[in-house]
């Protein structure tokens, strides 16, 4: 399957382009924000060729498909207008969220676009560092000062690149920002922070700090820009906004960072980073160890994004990070593991993408290796997470840090090389200790390996049994009262279109969804909004109580069934009042999808206007 097949293919099953809010990749993984999740096949998803897993987290749908994400990313450009940069996020139902859900979404949408730089420039300040420490390039040539120019800038000059990924985010001007960002770092802004000067904008006495290399108050001052500048393009003149309004918001934010946001988060910067030194301080074994044991089940919750911004602060306000060479450990023992998998396995496939999987993680991409073998059979994965323990204990003993960010993996192991080599040979010895652990471990203790599949299983050759064997005719009937409409002529296309399934939606008259199969809730979602189904004898059925209903959360219904429990025909599903959505300009139309036939082969739907529940809907042959 080219990129291509398998963006089509995911599209479809996320419930096509009208149900995607937002679309963003980091290193491995496609990052949905979806309108309504009940529209998304999760398990059709999995199945697909290429795709690692499928994950949940911080109002996230995230598909894990490894190092290829990018390409298939790019597909997405083929096929839609999900990339397209003036796309609008819609945020219309952003009360849903979590707090931490949004902050999460926030700061990975500001520092994901980032960390490939961050890495290639990371590796270059650690490979220089080596190669001046062995005298091979000495600090008073010209060739020093280019390679360093080169390595240290995106750090230098941080507030410029968090600029523009901060305007995408809040949907500001990126050129505004970067504007503010420049006069931050200008040179004379710069000077004026130099000890014993008296600095004031029209009187009013200013606080100056250096904001090259900082990280908060970049964020805060952009964020306060894009909010002046929607507001003055609402009430500007459309004649003059275009060069008003930019005016305006530079010549307010710029001195207001000044006298305010700067200086706050500089000083939050700096507490934040002297914390997290009096932490490492107390007892950096422990701290270490703590660090290492929870970095990939961080990773595995979307957790990690509320540390990075801490890392990066670290690394600018104080030169070095200690937690980075913990999360980086916790890499190299995940991949230890893997490889006493690989060694261990008696199922060919399952070694040769166990192999593949090593290899990823020590290039820094550890989801084939956690998702597609450790965390699948658990027991490699606790070995991991004990493991990464061990090695984070010794970085912590050993004071090792990081001095440049960028993902964890063996080509960034030059980037925790500091300018005395301080803690370097004890990061190596932790790598080599944890990695060996892992691996030993995994392959002594084992565990439940993953059977061989046969060209024919006993599954594929048995007869169907009495209770499997579907009817040659099925008739399915109505889980509601009401009008039916065809599903082409419903407003949502994500409907409409057929990408989730044929069938027909219902305009309800009375406020009572009752099962119309014998079989199993297989999603009941808490918001009681969506319902799925699957029969006995293999069809699944969508029942979506209105049009974007999603965004109700909750409020007006009453789900009445649990996932995984067994229904009757007949039997109530969810309760809802009718009445009070109306009232509050929800499209109550209802849309019946068959995400799934199988057995049958065709499907003929009910012709009436009006039907009633419990009366035939459709015919399965």
């Amino acid at each position: 399957m080219n990129d291509q097949q398998l963006a089509e293919q995911i599209l479809a099953q996320v419930g096509g382009e009208h149900n995607v809010k937002s679309l963003v990749h980091c290193a491995t993984r496609l990052r949905f924000k979806l309108k309504d999740r009940a529209l998304a096949n999760k398990e059709q998803i999995e199945a697909l060729e290429r795709v690692v897993t499928v994950m949940e987290s911080a109002g996230q749908f995230q598909v894990v498909i490894g190092n290829t994400v990018s390409d298939v990313y790019q597909a997405f450009g083929k096929i839609s207008g999900l990339i397209d940069e003036d796309r609008q996020e819609d945020t219309q139902d952003n009360a849903n969220e979590t707090i931490f859900g949004r902050f999460v979404d926030l700061i990975s949408g500001l520092f994901t676009p980032l960390l490939g730089v961050m890495a290639g420039a990371g590796i270059l300040k650690g490979l220089l560092a080596i190669a001046t420490q062995l005298k091979w390039v000495m600090p008073n040539t010209s060739t020093y000062i280019i390679l360093n120019a080169i390595g240290d800038s995106l750090f230098y000059f941080l507030p410029i690149l968090l600029a523009i990924t901060t305007a995408r985010k809040f949907k500001g001007n990126p050129f505004v920002a970067v504007t503010i960002a420049g006069t931050l770092v200008y040179p004379t802004i710069i000077t004026l922070a130099d000890p014993g000067k008296s600095v004031d904008f029209f009187g009013i006495p200013l606080v100056m700090v250096k904001y090259t290399s900082t990280v908060i108050p970049i964020i805060l001052a952009i964020y306060i820009a894009s909010i002046f500048e929607r507001y003055l393009n609402r009430y500007l003149p459309t004649s003059i906004k275009n060069f008003v309004t930019p005016a305006i918001v530079l010549v307010t934010v710029v001195p207001l960072t000044l006298m305010l946001f700067g200086p706050f988060g500089v000083y939050v910067g700096n507490a934040l980073a002297a914390g997290l030194t009096a932490v490492f301080n107390i007892n950096p074994i422990i701290a270490g160890a703590l660090m290492g044991a929870s970095w990939q089940i961080l990773v595995i919750f979307g957790l990690h994004w509320g540390i990075v911004p801490v890392m990066l602060n670290n690394i600018a306000t104080l030169g070095r990070d200690p937690i980075k060479p913990a999360n980086a450990i916790s890499v190299f023992s995940q991949a230890g593991a893997t490889l006493g998998v690989m060694l261990r396995t008696k199922n060919k496939q399952f070694k040769a993408l166990s192999a593949s999987a090593v290899i990823s993680a020590l290039f820094g991409i550890t989801e084939p290796a956690v998702y597609g073998v450790t965390l699948r059979l658990k027991r490699p994965f606790i070995i991991g997470v004990v493991s990464a323990a061990i090695g984070g204990g010794i970085v912590g003993f050993s004071g090792s840090a990081g001095y440049a960010a960028g993902p964890s993996s063996i080509l960034m192991i030059p980037a925790f090389y500091g300018k005395n080599g301080e803690g370097f040979i004890g990061f190596l010895v932790a790598i080599a200790v944890t990695f060996i652990t892992s691996t030993v471990l995994t392959y002594l203790i084992g565990f439940e390996d993953v059977p061989e599949k046969s060209g024919t299983s006993k599954k594929d050759t048995e007869p169907l049994n009495a209770k499997t064997q579907p009817s040659k005719v099925v008739t399915i009937s109505s889980p509601v009262t009401g009008k039916l409409c065809p599903l082409e002529k419903i407003a949502d296309k994500a409907f409409s279109s057929g990408a989730l399934g044929q069938g027909v939606a219902v305009v309800p008259a009375k406020d009572e969804i009752l099962s119309p199969i014998e079989g199993t809730v297989i999603v009941a979602f808490e918001t009681g909004h969506a319902i799925g189904l699957m029969a006995d004898d293999g069809p699944e059925i969508l029942i979506h109580i209105g049009l974007d209903t999603v965004k109700l959360n909750g409020q007006y219904f009453e789900l009445k069934v649990k996932q995984g429990q067994q229904v009757q025909v007949g039997d109530p599903l969810v309760h809802f009042d009718l009445d009070a959505i109306k009232a509050a300009g929800f499209d109550l139309t209802t849309p019946i999808i068959f995400t799934s036939i199988a057995p049958y082969q065709s499907m003929e739907l009910s012709k009436q206007e009006q039907i009633g529940v419990g009366e035939h809907l459709a015919t399965l042959v």
